[in-house]
């Protein structure tokens, strides 16, 4: 479904991303992990289309991206920190997107009113909390039913009832065959929700495995505890070595 090769993104002399190549498929939760400045943002970035990588390819369902943008409309995505016009209410938000967006016919309005969002519509976006916020983006995200969702941080923020509300979504749409992308720096909120891990370290691809694999090498089952006994411990080279068999 996307499929990266030997993609390479430079800024000046700092190499954000170094001769990346991965493929994604249908049902896949992959988290992209990595310390600050690993990468990760900005091959979200280079996915999106916002960011055009210096060396390499990005496909989407088999088609180049570059110099594409109608493959956007496949794509939810969910920002670590979602900007808005400040004085639109969040009824009127949805309401513009949704007229913007004319080629979507069924709306996925599920996040919306498991949030309970229809209950604060008429408040503006600049009187949001943070946590308020968050729910805005997660509900734009998934309205269009597109195929794939990229999602930054999706659960910062949000209250322990929203955030389980979330992960229950993510779950069903993988279920349904969508391909979910997702970073967090808390990575307890992605144990029950992933099916594979990337790793990025300076620029560089470290590991793409499944979790359940990972689980095996390491004897853990904590994503947190997986991700040290790799990184810490020195785990068996075997476990770091990349594999593009999924």
């Amino acid at each position: 479904m996307i499929e990266i090769t030997q993609l390479t993104k430079t800024f000046r002399k700092f190499k954000a991303l170094d001769d990346i190549s991965l493929h994604f498929e249908r049902g896949q939760t992959i988290s992209l992990l990595g310390p600050n400045g690993s990468g990760k943002t900005t091959l979200i970035k280079s996915i999106l289309g916002l960011v055009i990588p210096g060396k390499g390819t990005i496909k989407i369902n088999g088609a180049v991206i570059k110099d594409q943008w109608d493959y956007r409309s496949q794509i939810g995505y969910m920002p670590q920190i979602g900007r808005y016009p400040e004085n639109m209410t969040i009824g009127q938000v949805i309401k513009m997107l949704k007229e913007i967006r004319k080629d979507c016919k069924r709306y996925d309005e599920e996040l919306i009113e498991g949030f309970n969002i229809p209950a604060v519509q008429h408040k503006t976006m600049r009187s949001l909390s943070g946590g308020t916020r968050q729910k805005v983006s997660a509900c734009l995200a998934f309205l269009f039913s597109p195929e794939i969702f990229i999602l930054d941080e999706p659960t910062a923020g949000l209250d322990p009832v929203a955030s389980e509300l979330l992960k229950d979504k993510i779950i069903k749409e993988r279920a349904n065959g969508k391909l979910i992308l997702i970073t967090s720096h808390v990575l307890s909120d992605l144990d029950d929700i992933t099916s594979h891990i990337v790793y990025l370290q300076e620029g560089k691809l470290l590991l793409y495995k499944t979790v359940e694999e990972l689980k095996k090498v390491t004897g853990q089952e904590k994503l947190n505890k997986i991700i040290a006994a790799i990184m810490q411990k020195n785990h068996p080279k075997e476990c770091l070595h990349y594999e593009n068999n999924y």
